[in-house]
C-alpha cells in the first residue's frame, strides 16, 4: 500500500504540479543554488494560514528587495515589517527577520530537520518541509491540507486536536524515503485543489481507489473539526490626528510584543483581544468621529471608531508625522489601513 499510494501520487503529481516561484520542476535534482534554502524557507512561512495567490506578490517584493538570506539578515527590522504590511500573521515577519540573523550567523540553513527546528519562528512542519523541499531529506511534512489527505485516506475519524498524533503516524507510513519533497508538494496540491474541504472531486484523485474515507461513503466530513468557540466582540478607537491643514499624519510603531506587534499603525486608545479600548485620545482636541471599520483577528473581533483630531504641536510620546499622500509607503497594518481609508474618503 505504502508504495502503492506514494508511486501514484509521484505520478500524479508529475503531471499536475503547479507551476510556482518558489518551486523546482518535479522530478529534478534538489538545487544547488546557494539561495535555494532562502527561497524555499520564506515561502513555506509566507503561505502559513495564507493563500497561494495573496503570496506570490509578496513573495516576488521580497526576493528582489532581500535575494539572500544575508541580504534579509541586515535589512532594518521596520522595512521588513512594512514589506509584510497586508500579509497578515505579524509575528511571521518579525521571527523572519530573527531566523535570517541567527542562518547568517551559522553560515547558512542548516540540512537537517532537528537543527530545523531550533532556529527561530520554525515549528514542525516548517522545519520538516524545509528539510524535504530544500534538502531531500525524508521527512514527514504535515499542514492543514495533508492533515485533510490523510485523515479520509486512512478514515481517521478522531476529533481534531487529538487526531494529530494518529494522523501523523499514518502520513509517515506513506512518505517515501526518495522525492521526499516533491512528495510533501504533491500531497498539499492534492489537498489544496482535488481533496478540499468541501465538495472534494473524488472522482479525478490518484488515491481514490485507496481512499478508507471515500469507500465509507463520507469523505467530507473527515478530519472531524472540534465545536468553534464564539470569539469576543472588542471596540476601540483609532486617531486620526493630523497637522498642517491635514497634510500629515502621526504614525507610531506598536510595542513589538502582541497584537500587529512592531507594525506602523495609527494612535489607538489601548484595545486589546482581551479587552475593550479606553476610548481616551491621546492628544487634546476638538474629536470628530468619522465612522467605525470591522476587522476579524483569530481570538477576537473588533469594531474600531476613527476619530479625527487636528493639532498643531507634536503629540506625546514616540511617533512620526507621515504625508497623508504616501501612506501607501508607510506599511500600515491591514485594519489601520481600512482606518486611514476612512479617514482619507471623508476628507
Amino acid at each position: 500500500m505504502t508504495a502503492s499510494i506514494s508511486d501514484q501520487l509521484l505520478a500524479w503529481y508529475d503531471r499536475n504540479a503547479r507551476d510556482l516561484p518558489w518551486r523546482a520542476p518535479p522530478g529534478s535534482p534538489v538545487p544547488s543554488d546557494a539561495a535555494w534554502p532562502y527561497r524555499v524557507w520564506l515561502s513555506e512561512v509566507m503561505l502559513q494560514q495564507t493563500t497561494v495567490a495573496a503570496v506570490k506578490p509578496y513573495f516576488a517584493k521580497f526576493t528582489e528587495t532581500w535575494p539572500t538570506v544575508e541580504a534579509l539578515a541586515a535589512a532594518r527590522e521596520d522595512d521588513v515589517m512594512a514589506a509584510w504590511a497586508g500579509l497578515g500573521y505579524y509575528s511571521r515577519a518579525r521571527n523572519l527577520v530573527k531566523c535570517a540573523r541567527a542562518v547568517a550567523e551559522r553560515g547558512g540553513f542548516p540540512a537537517t530537520e532537528a537543527e530545523l527546528r531550533a532556529l527561530p519562528g520554525l515549528g514542525d512542519y516548517t522545519a520538516a518541509a524545509v528539510a524535504a523541499i530544500a534538502f531531500g531529506a525524508r521527512a514527514v511534512v504535515v499542514d492543514a491540507n495533508v492533515e485533510r489527505v490523510v485523515a479520509r485516506l486512512f478514515a481517521i475519524d478522531a476529533p481534531l486536536p487529538g487526531a494529530r498524533k494518529a494522523i501523523r503516524a499514518a502520513a509517515d507510513t506513506i512518505t517515501p524515503d526518495a522525492r521526499a519533497g516533491d512528495f510533501a508538494q504533491a500531497m498539499m496540491d492534492l489537498g489544496s485543489h482535488v481533496c478540499t474541504s468541501r465538495a472534494p472531486r473524488c472522482l479525478l484523485c490518484p488515491l481514490a481507489e485507496a481512499c478508507a474515507g471515500r469507500k465509507q461513503g463520507e469523505p467530507e466530513r473527515l478530519p472531524v473539526k472540534p465545536v468553534k468557540k464564539p470569539v469576543p466582540e472588542r471596540r476601540g478607537t483609532a486617531f486620526w490626528i493630523t497637522r498642517l491643514a491635514g497634510t500629515e499624519v502621526w504614525l507610531v510603531t506598536r510595542p513589538a510584543q502582541g497584537m500587529l506587534g512592531g507594525m506602523r499603525a495609527l494612535p489607538d486608545d489601548g484595545w486589546s483581544a482581551q479587552a475593550d479600548g479606553s476610548g481616551k485620545a491621546p492628544v487634546a482636541g476638538e474629536a470628530r468621529r468619522l465612522g467605525a471599520i470591522r476587522h476579524g483577528f483569530t481570538h477576537a473581533s473588533l469594531t474600531l471608531e476613527v476619530v479625527a483630531i487636528a493639532v498643531a504641536a507634536d503629540p506625546p510620546g514616540e511617533g512620526q508625522w507621515w504625508p497623508t499622500g504616501r501612506l501607501g509607503e508607510a506599511g500600515l497594518a491591514t485594519l489601520f489601513a481600512k482606518a486611514a481609508q476612512l479617514a482619507q474618503a471623508d476628507g
